[in-house]
């Protein structure tokens, strides 16, 4: 497949895009630290600010941080959702957890977004967050569940165990 670089039309920056004009290479990496306020308001870093873009959507993530989606990214995982079958239990728990727990959101003046109660909730933030890019999507966490879930003592078991998916290490 062939790539295309355009200029957006606020003339601003470049975007990388395929043939059909969607843009491609959304990978966030890295984990950066920052304080949640008291209004819920939580800088996003400025790295992964251009690649969000304007408008994306928050949502409850798995093992107790958000996931934060690109409108692109968002509306490709929620289609994949909304094709489940709706008389399957686990699909509608599924649905209701990622979808109705879900919330719009862009960066203000000042580079924060407004994180809702629900969610933070969720996440357990209480002060310190950790914002960390996993490739398609980023994750919120609190600092605490952080440091807890990110020990990697047993990486070397699950990199074995990711075989069957294709990676080889």
């Amino acid at each position: 497949m062939g790539f295309w670089l355009i200029i957006n039309l606020g003339g601003k920056k470049w975007q990388k895009v395929d043939e059909s004009g969607i843009k491609v290479g959304n990978t966030f990496r890295g984990e950066y630290s920052h304080t949640i306020d008291a209004k819920g308001r939580l800088i996003i870093p400025s790295k992964f600010r251009e690649s969000l873009g304007e408008n994306f959507v928050v949502t409850r993530g798995l093992d107790g941080c958000l996931f934060v989606f690109t409108s692109e990214g968002w509306d490709e995982f929620e289609s994949k959702i909304q094709v489940l079958p709706i008389d399957n239990k686990d699909a509608r728990m599924l649905s209701r957890f990622f979808i109705a727990g879900a919330a719009d959101a862009e960066v203000d003046k000042q580079g924060r977004i407004n994180i809702p109660a629900n969610l933070i909730q969720h996440a357990a933030i209480e002060k310190d967050a950790v914002i960390a890019g996993v490739g398609g999507r980023l994750e919120i966490w609190s600092k605490e569940r952080w440091e807890m879930s990110t020990t990697f003592d047993d990486i070397d078991d699950i990199a074995a165990k990711m075989s069957q998916y294709g990676l080889s290490i």
